[in-house]
């Protein structure tokens, strides 16, 4: 039986710290590539997550605010999550992990948190993506394997893009996540973990396997380690500017992408969802 590393860390809090990958491969190629580091947090034990220079809903120069997720109200995430997991019939009896960028002197842009979601034994069953925009608009998605089986580096997650995200892609087709940790000794760097984001703007999942490509292809990852004063502050004396950084990039890679004549489509109204959506009507 696999355990995820995250599920077996007696830390109760992570430093990812990595880089950000975001490429387009149609209908001209595009690609850059940036520095970032982001933080794991055991949603169970949030009050030992502290320390001088890093807080859960404390003042800190580094800081993660619950308010700023899922219900937006300040209250219990973990129940939350659960609450969506055993609505969708998943496993909701083990340890929940909140990937997320933390907020730097105050200020934050996510534009992806993901909820990792174990069962009793360790193993990753679920993952609650928590997508936002630059126009304040926020879609969850609720990501399983076929058959509710156990989540592996080898697992494909697949959701219809029901938010629009960038005006150089519509809202339409589908999303394909991949989730990876791997154990490694600290002399080869630390444990490491990463999530790759592939968009299809059209077609069906089952066409991927004929060699249908994605329009962009996206992933974070790193190294991880325990999210300790020493390692916060390294974090912040590397980048002490991450979320200026955040933000600042999207809007300077849009400006390239427009000068390159990438089509551009307006913001579509949104019809507020009642819950996250899941894959099941994308494999239907």
């Amino acid at each position: 039986m696999s355990t995820s590393l995250t599920s077996r860390s007696d830390a109760p809090a992570l430093l990812l710290s990595g880089q950000v990958m975001h490429q387009r491969l149609r209908p001209v190629l595009h690609k850059f590539v940036y520095p970032v580091f982001c933080v794991r947090l055991d949603l169970a034990r949030l009050n030992e997550a502290g320390n001088a220079w890093f807080g859960v809903d404390r003042r800190r120069l580094m800081c993660v605010r619950t308010r700023d997720y899922g219900p937006r109200d300040g209250s219990d995430l973990a129940s939350w999550v659960r609450g969506h997991l055993q609505q969708a019939g998943l496993p909701h009896d083990g340890a929940i992990w909140l990937q997320t960028f933390p907020r730097l002197f105050g200020f934050v842009f996510n534009p992806v948190s993901f909820f990792l979601c174990h069962d009793r034994e360790g193993q990753l069953r679920a993952v609650l993506a928590e997508v936002n925009n630059t126009f304040g608009e926020t879609q969850h998605y609720l990501l399983s394997a076929p058959g509710q089986g156990v989540i592996d580096e080898h697992t494909r997650l697949v959701c219809n893009k029901l938010m629009h995200v960038s005006p150089f892609c519509e809202v339409s087709g589908f999303y394909r996540f991949r989730f990876r940790d791997q154990a490694r000794h600290e002399d080869a760097g630390g444990n490491t973990a990463f999530v790759g984001i592939d968009y299809y703007d059209h077609g069906h999942p089952s066409e991927v396997a004929q060699g249908l490509q994605p329009l962009m292809r996206t992933s974070v990852g790193g190294h991880l380690h325990p999210l300790t004063a020493a390692t916060a502050f390294g974090a912040l004396c590397a980048q002490p500017f991450l979320t200026l950084g955040v933000v600042a990039r999207i809007h300077w890679q849009a400006l390239l992408l427009w000068r390159k004549r990438v089509p551009w489509f307006s913001k579509p109204e949104r019809v507020a969802a009642a819950g996250p959506s899941s894959g099941k009507e994308t494999l239907s």
